[in-house]
């Protein structure tokens, strides 16, 4: 519970705002105040995934507003450094939990400022949902791809106001997060590379995703290195191999001909995700160390 002193140095951060549109208040706090960040039930592994330390970090969580709604966060960034280059961390549909702000951490370590935007704070609190089918229902299925992009843009603000250089912005997404990496590569002026892992290629178009990255390929305006597994059950390498097609295929568009696949042969969907059973050690490492050299050699660092 927050005290009455806790409650108005949370309202404070939204002057003039006493409720959260689209949202409880109960829900925004939760998870400004980090109660929400314990990873989902439903694919804990038996052991414990990994846990970097924060120290000489900053880290932390907190809101931003975009169009009146206060959008929840976690932060991490090396201590007392400024004009930092800015990773946007997307999540799994799992929603922002231990793993994603673990990966923020890792991030901070190797010298920028990660942030990841709780992108489903308006349609619900994935922490709370014990079945798959439901949470896709009920919440996942009811997040518009034109919100999501509102609120990384939000996000790239923040970050501008509080020690980022948005001269020097990427994005890395997992499962959910990685189509949205596509995504955002195509729509932002400001993102200079992403990573992808693992994101859908392809899908229905409906009124809240009217596009998916192959229809997108050729309008990308940041390199974007997919990093995918050989047995995903979900993601067909017929679909990698159409969207390498479609990049290919976009001759006058730098970022569409830089982009690149790497696909480790043996690994399944989401084995970066340390936490399930699906996580592979040697895929998952190659994996972050691609990441790192890619946002290095594209100006993010």
């Amino acid at each position: 519970m927050l005290t009455p002193d806790q409650a108005k140095d949370f309202d404070a951060l939204l002057p003039g705002q006493s409720t959260m549109a689209g949202t409880s208040r109960r829900t925004a706090m939760k998870v400004a105040l980090g109660v929400s960040y314990a990873a989902s039930t439903m694919p804990i592994m038996a052991q414990t995934a990994i846990k970097t330390s924060a120290q000489g970090l900053v880290t932390g969580e907190g809101i931003y507003d975009v169009d009146g709604f206060a959008v929840p966060f976690f932060h991490a960034a090396p201590a007392g450094k400024k004009n930092l280059p800015v990773i946007l961390v997307v999540q799994e549909i799992f929603g922002v939990h231990e793993y994603i702000a673990d990966t923020c951490r890792r991030l901070a370590h190797a010298g920028y400022l990660a942030i990841a935007p709780d992108l489903y704070a308006r349609q619900g609190d994935p922490g709370s949902y014990g079945e798959m089918a439901k949470l896709m229902a009920e919440v996942v299925s009811k997040v518009p791809d034109a919100q999501v992009m509102q609120d990384l843009d939000g996000a790239v603000a923040w970050a501008g106001t509080h020690g980022g250089n948005l001269k020097k912005v990427g994005i890395t997404g997992f499962c959910w997060g990685g189509r949205i990496t596509w995504l955002y590569a195509e729509q932002s002026q400001h993102v200079k590379a992403g990573v992808a892992w693992y994101g859908r290629l392809v899908g229905a178009s409906t009124a809240l995703t009217p596009k998916h990255p192959l229809e997108l390929a050729a309008q990308l305006k940041a390199p974007v290195l997919g990093l995918y597994g050989g047995e995903d059950k979900g993601i067909p390498l017929t679909t990698i191999n159409q969207m390498k097609d479609a990049l290919a295929a976009a001759k006058g568009n730098a970022a569409a001909q830089a982009s690149e696949f790497v696909v480790y042969r043996d690994a399944p969907h989401a084995f970066h995700a340390d936490y399930r059973p699906s996580y592979r050690k040697e895929p998952a490492a190659d994996g972050f160390a691609r990441a790192l050299n890619w946002f290095k050699t594209h100006g993010v660092a």
